[in-house]
């Protein structure tokens, strides 16, 4: 998945060991999990060379990250031969 973090965010994803994000449309922190229990724990992380994104290497409880209860929030994929999106992942993949 994809998630905006600011300072605070960064600082209690470091305090508590599980992923902390910024939602902009809310304004506020989000734990991430706080509500369906698919937290995300700690495992690495990084920073990229222009020090500007940091990726989160996370175990990812009950393996469901996307709110719609799919495992990754990239489940569309586009199809260039119908010209349009496809979901990937619940046609029995």
């Amino acid at each position: 998945m994809m998630a905006w973090m600011n300072r605070d965010a960064l600082l209690q994803t470091l305090r508590l060991g599980e992923a902390v994000y910024w939602t902009r449309s809310r304004q506020k922190l989000w734990h991430k999990g706080e509500e369906s229990g698919h937290t995300q724990k700690i495992q690495e992380i990084r920073l990229d060379c222009d020090g500007d994104t940091i990726l989160l290497l996370v175990d990812q409880k009950d393996g469901i990250a996307c709110h719609t209860g799919e495992h990754s929030c990239f489940f569309q994929a586009w199809d260039s031969e119908q010209s349009a999106w496809v979901d990937e992942s619940r046609v029995g993949k």
